[in-house]
């Protein structure tokens, strides 16, 4: 009976010894790889078949959302076509193990004959995708993990590693920083956490403004209409005075002077934390609101007149953090 779980550590450490080779045996060509990037005024074309293809495709999306325009294509369309998608001014990327990948030896003469800087990543440079190679990157390894020695593991383990390794080297060259990252994904975590504002999270339509004089009973019912939880209590020049959450109505049912009829004002929180910044980024925004141990927190113009409501639960639900 096999023991999986040694299987399972011998591959890890078989993949892991072919980085560690690689870094060491690693030269110049990384730096002359480097500035090809970096002078080329286009885009970085990768191209590639089958799981070098797929690897390709990888390495162009973290290039592309690491400061370096980059996109994958298939050697068979670029044969039908889509060679014309290569611009005068980009360089190609071309990767296969074994550098003799018919269908990617095939587009080679065509990008030579176009002028492109070419890019080659095989396991040696006695191929010929190392031949018409400008800059020649090897991802030779001594055994691939698959059992057969067949199954590109290893090889296609040490292609990503390095290609993640030259996304590096030039988000370094280029300064590239977490700004830089996070315009790039508006939508992630840290771009939320660095771009979204205040002005862009606030509830600005249907506020539940009522007047502070308003009768209990009808600040009840604006409460429930407005779907807050609370209502905004303001002052005859329309400034912020208050705020009737319904854990502050739930505290005044237990007053023994309790009545539907006396004014909103007798029962509210009196001097609300507020923000006057809508510019303010969100996430700095739940940082207070969690400090402040709040749901929600109204935004007023510089006049304590209400414009917007920032809850928690509506910048938990869009992800910041």
């Amino acid at each position: 009976m096999h023991n999986y779980q040694q299987i399972a550590k011998e591959v890890l450490v078989l993949e892991a010894k072919e980085l560690l080779r690689c870094a060491e045996s690693l030269g110049e060509e990384i730096e002359e790889a480097l500035r090809l990037v970096v002078n080329t005024k286009g885009k970085l074309v990768v191209t590639g078949v089958g799981k070098s293809g797929l690897v390709g495709a990888k390495i162009a999306a973290t290039l592309a959302s690491t400061g370096t325009s980059s996109f994958f294509l298939h050697p068979t369309e670029a044969m039908h076509g889509d060679l014309g998608m290569i611009g005068k001014e980009d360089a190609v990327l071309a990767i296969s193990y074994s550098g003799e990948s018919e269908e990617l030896v095939r587009i080679l003469p065509h990008i030579k004959r176009l002028g492109i800087p070419l890019i080659g990543m095989a396991k040696t440079k006695e191929t010929t995708l190392g031949h018409y190679s400008d800059v020649f990157l090897s991802v030779h390894v001594e055994k691939e993990a698959c059992p057969l020695d067949a199954a590109p593991t290893c090889s296609t383990t040490l292609t990503l590693a390095l290609g993640d390794a030259l996304a590096v080297c030039l988000m370094k060259c280029r300064n590239f920083q977490k700004e830089d990252f996070a315009s790039f994904h508006p939508g992630g975590s840290l771009g939320k956490r660095l771009f979204v504002r205040v002005s862009d999270m606030m509830r600005t339509q249907n506020l539940p403004i009522i007047s502070a004089k308003t009768p209990l009973k009808e600040a009840i019912t604006v409460m429930s209409e407005g779907r807050l939880g609370s209502v905004l209590l303001v002052d005859e020049e329309e400034k912020l005075v208050a705020i009737l959450s319904d854990g502050d109505l739930r505290r005044a049912l237990m007053q023994e002077d309790f009545s539907l009829e006396n004014s909103s004002l007798c029962y509210a929180t009196k001097n609300p934390k507020t923000f006057t910044n809508e510019n303010m980024l969100a996430s700095d925004a739940l940082a207070l609101i969690e400090s402040y141990k709040i749901q929600l927190v109204v935004v007023t113009d510089t006049q304590a007149r209400p414009i917007g409501v920032l809850h928690i639960h509506d910048l938990v639900e869009a992800g910041i953090q």
